[in-house]
């Protein structure tokens, strides 16, 4: 076998509570974000299609794990709902959801998959945001009981526990860019959002090891490595700065348990850091992680800006640097996005090389494409371009571990096909095929090829 991996690696694929569970405002659950948004502004949804046209896990869930173990995944990546569990955000449980739960860890484990729940997806309760969200640490010391109580609930049986899944996303989409709710643009707002993220993380770990449960508590970042255009300094200047807003500002917090002091003084330079209280360094210091889960899908790509910044525009990141469009670059043309398998093997040696070569993982890489039904053939979606995505990626991720990489497995996004946000369904990215009409699964044949690859442990 050409490309062997370790012995216990990781399989699997990972998902999320709001984009799988349906049953978005019944059985106890209260409204998220996304619930509220799609309520004023459905058309800000492909086709109209919101958070309550999921993949129906909550009524399907044992069929679902059952095609995990078909897959042969000895691991799956979901998250709790937060809305669901507590729907006032703090205060009662929802009993309901307790044993929804309880059903499906259960279930899992006894189908031989173990269980990494992430405690939060994007899906802040719509309770919490309407006292602001994560820029009130209101809202941060509800997080942390949120996340004690689901510990107590079910730590005995979960060993693998994520405080937040790309907490960078909320952060660029709600306060940014406007791509989610609350559809902010103010970049000290959004820094105030994502070091209270941090903070909240840091309260969550401190909790999780106060217990003392015998497992492991990470974070899962999306990481984009900034590649400059050339190695002027420019450039390099650039993308530099680049990396220090989309990587470095949660990833040093997370593996070194302090921001990087370059980010700190760009940010007091222009007016921009968020408010500090006594206490939050050595709160930071404690949060640092036993487990990364690492979110590769493209690199960044960056050059030196042309021309000058508008002096009344909204201070943004892009002050500092422009996107590089690099000729001849290989292309997704479903999702928009560059596809770069380099880039897994160069996040890992940077791990490696510049933070202690941490514990981690890969817990999602995917290729999203759109009207999927042309490559169906006698029944069975034939995305020979995923198996090529995947293998291609887990060639580099084999030359990362033979260096000596910590890299512990590979989960792939996603499972089945699934409700993506605003995007909704119009790019597939599962092993698995869903029938909208019907809730019809069934496996395509990058889910055969992956169920080889587990239980070979490697491929050809």
């Amino acid at each position: 076998m050409k490309y062997a991996f370790p012995k216990e690696f990781w399989w699997g694929s990972a998902s999320s509570a709001p984009q799988t569970e349906g049953e978005t405002l019944s059985h106890g659950k209260s409204a998220t974000v996304w619930d509220h948004w799609y309520s004023q502004q459905p058309t800000r949804f492909h086709n109209d299609v919101g958070p309550q046209d999921t993949s129906t896990f909550y009524k399907n869930w044992r069929e679902d794990i059952a095609l995990l173990k078909q897959l042969n995944h000895n691991t799956f990546r979901t998250s709790i709902s937060w809305a669901r569990l507590i729907p006032n955000g703090r205060g009662e449980v929802n009993q309901e959801a307790v044993t929804f739960y309880n059903q499906v860890i259960d279930e899992m484990l006894a189908q031989g998959v173990q269980p990494f729940i992430n405690l939060f997806h994007f899906d802040m309760p719509m309770a919490m945001q309407e006292i602001g969200g994560w820029e009130n640490r209101d809202v941060v010391q509800a997080y942390a009981k949120y996340a004690d109580t689901c510990f107590e609930l079910f730590g005995d049986r979960v060993k693998h526990w994520f405080t937040f899944n790309e907490p960078v996303v909320p952060v660029e989409g709600g306060y940014l860019y406007d791509f989610h709710y609350p559809n902010v643009v103010d970049f000290r707002r959004a820094a105030t959002v994502a070091y209270h993220t941090m903070l909240a993380h840091s309260l969550a770990v401190k909790a999780y090891r106060a217990r003392n449960p015998g497992g492991e508590i990470g974070i899962i970042l999306n990481l984009t490595p900034s590649y400059p255009r050339s190695q002027n300094p420019a450039d390099l200047k650039a993308a530099n700065i680049a990396d220090l807003m989309f990587n470095r500002s949660f990833l040093d917090p997370a593996l070194r348990g302090e921001y990087p002091q370059e980010l700190v003084d760009l940010l007091k330079k222009h007016d921009q850091l968020p408010a500090c209280q006594p206490g939050d360094k050595a709160l930071l210091q404690q949060g640092v992680v036993d487990l990364l889960g690492i979110n590769y899908y493209q690199p960044r790509r960056i050059q030196c800006r042309d021309s000058m910044v508008n002096p009344e525009s909204p201070f943004m990141p892009e002050w500092f640097f422009d996107n590089y469009v690099m000729p001849g670059r290989k292309m997704n043309p479903h999702r928009g996005w560059e596809i770069y398998e380099q880039g897994i093997y160069d996040i890992l040696t940077n791990l490696r090389e510049n933070y202690g070569n941490p514990r981690c993982f890969i817990s999602e890489n995917g290729m999203g494409v759109e009207h999927e039904l042309r490559f169906e053939k006698d029944g069975r979606i034939d995305d020979d371009y995923r198996i090529e995505f995947v293998s291609g990626h887990l060639k580099w991720l084999h030359r990362a571990l033979q260096e000596g990489s910590g890299c512990l497995g590979y989960h792939m996004w996603t499972f089945i096909d699934c409700w993506s946000w605003m995007n909704a369904y119009k790019n597939r990215y599962g092993f698995i095929q869903l029938d909208l009409e019907t809730q019809k699964r069934t496996v395509k044949k990058s889910g055969e090829w992956f169920a080889a690859v587990s239980e070979n442990n490697g491929f050809d």
